[in-house]
């Protein structure tokens, strides 16, 4: 269970990303780990920085928004199911807070105002949305876009979606880990190696350490 903390305006801070805290956050009633489900392009990329992160134990790849019978990545790729691809993040909450994982989507993971496509990769399966599953979380990263809107942090409005959490597909054994099996590969080399880049110089204090 999740409830909505306001921060206050003095601990909020924008760093040299350009990105402000969250003014919302959520403050976890519960001890124990949560669970995240983003959509921002290829999960090969999305995994590979949100495992970088402190207090981040699991990140796994999968599918959500579509049924049971297309959960695939041959079905998914043709671009004829409502599935995006997705990473499951498992987090220590007391560690990296939700608002925390909405920044790093935001700041590094991928373009959130590209509609239906991150650089080249181009379909619904790579649609920037965020899979929430409570209506605080849904409240947290409503607000967060509308603040990072009003900062005018990009050129363009946001286009990520909300959509409620159905039910999360885990994607196949080779997908997962992908980035740390195969460094050379050179969609990884060209793609994601740049965002974790970022990630490990912009954001050095959320990293595990």
């Amino acid at each position: 269970m999740n409830s909505i903390c306001e921060l206050p305006a003095a601990a909020r801070r924008t760093d040299h990303s350009g990105f402000p805290d969250p003014a919302r956050d959520l403050a976890a009633l519960v001890p124990g780990p949560q669970e995240a489900v983003f959509a921002a392009g290829c999960f090969w990329c999305v995994e590979a920085v949100f495992e970088r992160l402190d207090g981040v134990s699991e990140v796994i790849s999968g599918y959500a928004g579509g049924t049971a019978d297309t959960a695939n990545y041959e079905a998914v790729c043709s671009g004829r199911t409502n599935h995006a691809e997705v990473v499951k993040i498992v987090y220590d909450p007391a560690v990296m807070s939700y608002g925390q994982l909405l920044k790093v989507l935001f700041a590094v993971a991928h373009d959130p105002t590209q509609v239906d496509r991150q650089g080249n990769d181009r379909g619904r399966q790579y649609r920037s949305a965020i899979f929430f599953q409570s209506e605080a979380e849904r409240e947290v990263a409503a607000a967060y876009i509308a603040q990072l809107d009003a900062a005018q942090v990009f050129r363009s409005p946001i286009v990520t979606v909300l959509t409620p959490l159905e039910r999360f597909y885990r994607a196949e054994t080779y997908h997962q880990d992908y980035a740390i099996r195969n460094p050379g590969q050179p969609y990884i080399a060209g793609v994601a190696a740049p965002k974790v880049d970022k990630l490990e110089h912009t954001f050095t204090e959320y990293l595990r350490k």
